[in-house]
Parts: structure tokens; C-alpha cells; sequence
């Protein structure tokens, strides 16, 4: 029986690739690279036959996990699920754990982030918080308390 090996990455589908890459970098991810992905195998793969889609691939600062930020020439993208309330049906979010959540949540907010509740503490273990990052996605916060690091 085969098993999984890894997961690679996450995408987000974004109008603005400079934007979202400033957002991210702000957090603390690194731009690995930028290409167009176009031709007649990439259109097999996600089914959407001819496309072309700008790519940026940021990765964490340990190096183990990515987010894929794609921005779709063509086809045109075709619904927008960014302002949905997180409990919406399918609806995803990506969590980051940062060294100190007040100052992320600070130097964000400089960037049009908004908070969409409070930075609340989880026993002794976590304070979490949600933001509204670039064109209103949703980003989890989580800083480590109590020594966990």
C-alpha cells in the first residue's frame, strides 16, 4: 500500500500576483520563483484545457512547506469565494505559526490586513488569531506560548 510522501503545497488563486507576493513577504515567506504555466498538459492536469497562469512559489522560512500563488491569464477566473465566512462549505484558510502575533498582526495591518475577531489565547499553548490578508484572504495566526517553540 502506497502512502503519501509530503504535501508540496497550497494554491491560492489571486487577481494581483506583485500584491500578494509584497503580502506574503511581509509575513515572512520567500519568493522561490515566478513562471507562466501554459500548454496543452497543463490544461489536462487541472481541466480547464488551454490556460495560461502566472505562478509565484513562496516558501516558509524553514524551507518545508510552499504556497503556490497563481494568477489565471486565461481562461478568466469564473467565482470568487474571498470574503466568505470561514465556516462556508469548502472554504480554506492557511495558518502560520509566527514568533510574535502582535507584532505580524501590526506590521499587516500596514499592508490593508484587517483582524476579523480578536488575538484570543488558547489555554497555555496558543494565541490565534484570523486576518483578512491581500484581496481579503483568509490567514490564521498562531504564536506558541509557554515554551513550546
Amino acid at each position: 500500500m502506497s502512502k503519501i510522501v509530503r504535501m508540496d503545497n497550497i494554491g491560492i488563486v489571486v487577481e494581483s500576483l506583485d500584491d500578494a507576493i509584497s503580502f506574503f513577504t511581509e509575513l515572512g515567506l520567500k519568493l522561490e520563483g515566478r513562471a507562466n504555466i501554459e500548454g496543452e498538459w497543463a490544461g489536462r492536469v487541472t481541466g480547464l484545457g488551454s490556460q495560461i497562469v502566472e505562478i509565484a512559489m513562496m516558501v516558509t522560512p524553514d524551507g518545508h512547506s510552499r504556497l503556490e500563488l497563481s494568477r489565471f491569464i486565461t481562461p478568466p477566473t469564473k467565482s470568487d469565494h474571498r470574503t466568505a465566512p470561514v465556516n462556508s462549505l469548502g472554504y480554506l484558510r492557511a495558518m502560520f505559526t509566527v514568533e510574535n502575533i502582535d507584532d505580524t498582526v501590526s506590521r499587516l495591518l500596514k499592508h490593508g490586513a484587517q483582524l476579523v475577531g480578536e488575538i484570543v489565547q488558547y489555554g497555555d499553548s496558543y494565541r490565534l488569531c484570523y486576518i483578512r490578508g491581500t484581496e481579503g484572504l483568509l490567514i490564521g495566526l498562531a504564536e506558541e506560548i509557554g515554551g513550546q517553540r
